[in-house]
């Protein structure tokens, strides 16, 4: 059901399972047995020993339960005691991405290296083209001085067998605002000031060594053990994550205890609306560029790392904002859990007082497996409220600016570009339009390649799902003609 990129990803969704299981079963008495059972002794592996392999599994269920394992200090302390702690708090823990210390392999610091491809070939474009002379030639091979070598990767660039390769540190390579160093130790840690939570740095670790804060326990505990109405709130991205139909999805949701399921598309309409009117707005003063404001990654990354492009982001509200504003006013004592494909909407959340949860694709799909659900099975029922196609488009790259074209037509000069993922040359890109202009007028800003259909909290391979927007687009291009959001 659940459709693992690497062991690493397979791993972390295994794990939530697991709890969630041990929520349903017994409410964490036999949590300490969840690292054992993912490990048993027959099993090779895949660290020096299994009883390393059984360590990092406990911190990685620590995050599962809502801990942050760089946080703790006590090693004695039990994960059922962990989960009495995750039953027990009112209050949600400050969401953060951690990197557990003995799960990180310190990898060797980024550099170039000389395979033995190399031919000694006698163009030499390698050490031609070093703007620092760290290439000699010795024994008929080329050598790179590490000393003066500053990364440049020009060798890897000319070299014509391809025989100079860049080793990287994953993590750092992934991250886009340099959130993630080594220490003294060679161990990665992130400074939480500079991160924007995109959960590139989790999704790129092969070792699973980051990891983050898991709602989900937050979330059973409503769902299951008040009185509260839990109203889930789903992204539109949430499309092709999972089998069987979006109505079938919706009598899953309610079947796993949520009351009332918001397709957040119905925010996005009003996201739209609201943008689109804000770019003409601006154009009438005179302004040279506006760029979305719905990816809370950029959104942060712009206010910390890019303040040359902050004067030009819009000030219009994500379409989790609007959702949640939504069911807030029907019912103000009711829970709001967004579900969606993205990390940095839970701290989003942490500033929006409408939004009390989020969890993301994978945890509900945990849900599923541990409650023995079947999404397939499940008998169709509608949203209780549909959008237009406009909020629909908004999980893939060019949907946002698409939708606000749809709204502006001839009433403004429209010239859209679409920044389709945030990576350390996107944001030196990002700077450069906002200093010196560019020829277009409206950014679309996303962080994770191709939209959010790529997020770190999905389950479903991009290509497919990017194939299951469109076609859920179109169905939504149909009501258009007979149906305003809101409406049914």
């Amino acid at each position: 059901m659940l459709i693992p990129k690497n062991n690493a990803s397979f791993m972390r969704t295994k794990i939530l399972i697991k709890i969630a299981e041990s929520y349903f079963a017994d409410k964490f008495e036999n949590a300490d047995r969840i690292p054992l059972e993912l490990r048993p002794k027959e099993q090779q592996p895949s660290r020096c020993c299994i009883y390393k392999d059984r360590a990092v599994l406990k911190y990685r269920c620590m995050a599962g339960l809502g801990a942050a394992p760089d946080e703790e200090t006590d090693e004695l302390k039990s994960l059922k005691e962990y989960g009495k702690d995750a039953l027990e708090r009112t209050e949600l823990p400050k969401s953060k991405l951690s990197v557990i210390d003995i799960a990180c392999s310190a990898c060797i610091k980024s550099q170039y290296m000389v395979t033995n491809a190399c031919r000694g070939c006698f163009a030499q474009p390698c050490r031609l083209n070093c703007p620092r002379d760290a290439i000699s030639i010795i024994n008929g091979r080329a050598h790179i001085d590490p000393e003066k070598c500053v990364n440049c990767g020009k060798c890897h660039e000319v070299c014509p067998y391809h025989s100079i390769i860049k080793v990287p540190v994953p993590c750092e390579e992934a991250c886009p605002v340099g959130a993630i160093t080594k220490d003294e130790f060679g161990k990665e840690h992130i400074d939480t000031e500079k991160c924007i939570s995109c959960g590139k740095c989790l999704a790129s670790c092969p070792f699973g060594a980051i990891v983050e804060r898991s709602q989900m326990v937050d979330v059973l505990k409503q769902i299951h053990d008040t009185d509260n109405k839990v109203v889930a709130m789903l992204a539109p991205a949430v499309i092709g994550q999972f089998p069987g139909d979006i109505k079938n999805l919706v009598s899953a949701l309610k079947k796993a205890g949520f009351d009332e399921v918001i397709e957040v598309a119905v925010g996005a309409d009003i996201t739209t609306q609201k943008e689109a009117a804000e770019f003409i707005e601006r154009q009438e003063a005179g302004a040279k560029l506006m760029t979305t404001s719905c990816c809370p990654a950029y959104y942060r990354a712009a206010k910390v790392h890019i303040p040359e492009i902050q004067p030009f982001v819009s000030h219009t509200r994500t379409p989790m904002y609007y959702t949640a504003e939504m069911v807030k006013q029907e019912d103000p004592n009711c829970k709001a859990v967004f579900i969606g494909p993205c990390l940095a909407k839970r701290v989003e959340a942490e500033y929006d007082p409408n939004v009390d949860y989020v969890l993301t694709f994978e945890e509900v799909g945990a849900i599923f497996v541990a409650s023995q659900i079947n999404v397939e099975e499940c008998e169709a029922e509608e949203f209780n409220k549909l959008s237009r196609a406009q909020g629909r488009q908004f999980p893939l790259s060019g949907g946002v600016a698409g939708a606000v074209a749809s709204l502006i037509g001839d009433k403004a000069d429209y010239r859209p570009e679409k920044i389709d993922g945030l990576s350390k040359e996107n944001i030196k890109l990002l700077k450069r339009y906002a200093t010196k202009g560019c020829d277009n007028n409206m950014l679309e800003v996303m962080c994770c390649e191709g939209g959010c259909i790529s997020g770190p909290g999905c389950v479903a391979l991009p290509k497919k799902a990017t194939r299951a927007v469109e076609a859920y687009v179109a169905t939504g291009e149909q009501l258009t003609t007979e149906t305003k959001p809101g409406e049914k």
